[in-house]
Order: structure tokens, then sequence, then C-alpha cells
């Protein structure tokens, strides 16, 4: 668990889902939350990132990196599988080889501001005991930190992230879930 408070964070707008079939360099992102988790099946690693999430998934030779970035970061284009703006919701289910599975899912759901100062709460207590959270600078709107929080559950031969990435001022929450299998 790390709390930390960051820079501002982009708006919804400037928001982009990548996933790679390689790993990023590091100083691509401004990394304020960290956890490396190995397996016997596997290594990962859940970054919370000043524009959202890295998390970057390798099992033999299948290397696989998800990002929630801002579409003004400079990343490259080598290795890049997907990339999506952030509108209503995507489902994907992407096999590499005959025994990984890789899924992610998307959300862009608006609620009322009260419901955003619930999660922000429950997310901040959740964070005391297990995941990564990260508040980031007020915007002017409702004064309403941003947050980003990730939970990560393993197995032996499979993974699952649950990230949220709130936007007080648009009233959003964008909700990503991602899940490797072996096998």
């Amino acid at each position: 668990m790390l709390i930390q408070r960051a820079l501002v964070r982009p708006s919804l707008e400037d928001l982009i889902f990548y996933v790679y079939a390689r790993s990023l360099h590091p100083e691509l992102f401004e990394v304020v939350a960290s956890r490396q988790v190995e397996r016997r099946q596997y290594t990962a690693k859940v970054e919370i990132t000043s524009a959202g999430h890295v998390l970057t998934w390798h099992h033999r030779d299948v290397m696989l990196t998800e990002v929630t970035g801002s579409i003004h970061q400079k990343l490259p284009e080598l290795g890049r599988l997907a990339g999506y703006r952030f509108r209503g919701q995507r489902d994907e289910r992407v096999h590499y080889g005959p025994q990984v599975t890789y899924r992610y899912r998307f959300q862009v759901e608006p609620v009322k501001p009260e419901l955003l100062f619930a999660l922000e709460k429950e997310l901040g207590n959740l964070a005391c005991h297990q995941g990564l959270f990260c508040r980031f600078e007020p915007g002017v709107r409702f004064g309403l930190p941003p947050i980003s929080y990730a939970l990560m559950e393993t197995r032996d031969r499979h993974m699952l992230v649950r990230a949220f990435h709130t936007f007080p001022d648009e009233c959003i929450i964008v909700k990503v879930q991602s899940e490797f299998s072996i096998g």
C-alpha cells in the first residue's frame, strides 16, 4: 500500500488505453506507486502513474504491457497491439499461443459528485490494507481530488487487476479490469 499525492492528472478527454507486446522504458512515465509480483508461472508489475496506470505482465516469451495514459505522452509505435480512446465501454479477449489469454475491459461511467466522494473515502480506507492508491491535486469544480486505485489478485496461473481512475471535474469514473490466464 502506498498513498501519495501527485501532480495534476490529465483530463478524461486526453486519456487513452494502449496494449503493447513488449515492455516500455520506465522513464516514459511518472510513477507514483508501484507493486511487483513474482509467481512460478509469471511476473507482473502494476504502477500508478501521473496519467493513469501501467501494467506489465511476463510469461516465458509473452510480454504484455497495458497503459492508461495521456495522448500527449510520447509512447512508441513499435509493438503496439491496440489503442483506444476512453469512450463508453470495451471488452476484448486475446489469445497468445496455446497457453496465454489476456482479457481487458474498461468502462467510462458518469456518476454524481456524492458517489465520487464516497468512493474516494472507501478506496482510501481499502488502500490502508491492500492495493495501490494515489490522490492527485484537486480540480476546481468540486474540490475533490482525482484518485487512482489498483488492486491485484494473483494465483499461480491467473492474475486479475482492477483499476479505478476518477475525474471529479467531469463526474466520471474509469474502471479497467485486466485478466491474464495461463493454461
